[in-house]
């Protein structure tokens, strides 16, 4: 190795890196959400995120006991699909389901003139059970999301992890949920994106698994 690098194992690096997240985190943060906002922070290497994250009332704790009844993560992207982890998901009985990819629903976008993203929400009205919605990339995906629980075409989800990336649209989406009143973790800005949400799902699962074991 080079001078002045050390070469460390995996589990060694990110003890160090999370160590060094403690050390640097300037900005109180309270205990309830610190965990999610510290592994956001490690997954970006961007301090921003601890000022930008809003938690609703009791959304860690609602993610949580989602995630450990088996809940289904809906996701925006197969890019936050393929991150979260499904190991531990499956553990509990739960799954990731993105429609993104299906072709349906990009028949339906073009004829219809909307978004992918947009349709996939509305595939999701279908589904049964404890939902999570992890939504790292598409702000259509947010409106869209919003717009069926107001229609009451879909039941308030436990949980919805708001994060999309970008310019067009993105802060505006982000606020819409704010107010919605829907149990949420928001990153208000132009930041995000598929590893925040990512970030954010398996901070909540690392956390499920903690309480099982206690």
């Amino acid at each position: 190795m080079r001078r002045g690098i050390e070469l460390l194992g995996p589990r060694d690096i990110e003890a160090a890196s999370f160590a060094i997240i403690q050390d640097e985190l300037e900005v109180p943060v309270e205990p309830s959400v610190r965990p999610v906002v510290e592994r956001v922070i490690h997954a970006t290497a961007d301090f921003d995120f601890a000022h930008t994250l809003v938690f609703s009332d009791a959304a860690v704790e609602r993610g949580v006991a989602a995630l450990a009844s088996g809940a289904t993560v809906v996701a925006d992207t197969t890019m936050v699909a393929a991150g979260i982890n499904k190991r531990v998901l499956g553990g509990f009985g739960g799954s990731v389901r993105t429609f993104i990819g299906d072709a349906d629903v990009a028949e339906e976008a073009r004829r219809r003139g909307i978004t992918r993203s947009a349709v996939s929400m509305e595939r999701a009205c279908g589904l049964s059970g404890p939902l999570i919605f992890a939504i790292g990339n598409a702000p259509t995906a947010l409106v869209r999301l919003c717009e069926l629980v107001e229609e009451g075409a879909m039941a308030p989800p436990e949980l919805v992890v708001g994060v999309p990336v970008g310019f067009v649209n993105v802060v505006e989406s982000k606020e819409l949920l704010l107010s919605s009143g829907l149990t949420s973790i928001v990153a208000r800005g132009r930041k995000g994106g598929s590893t925040v949400a990512v970030a954010i799902c398996n901070a909540l699962l690392y956390l499920a698994s903690h309480d099982r074991r206690e």
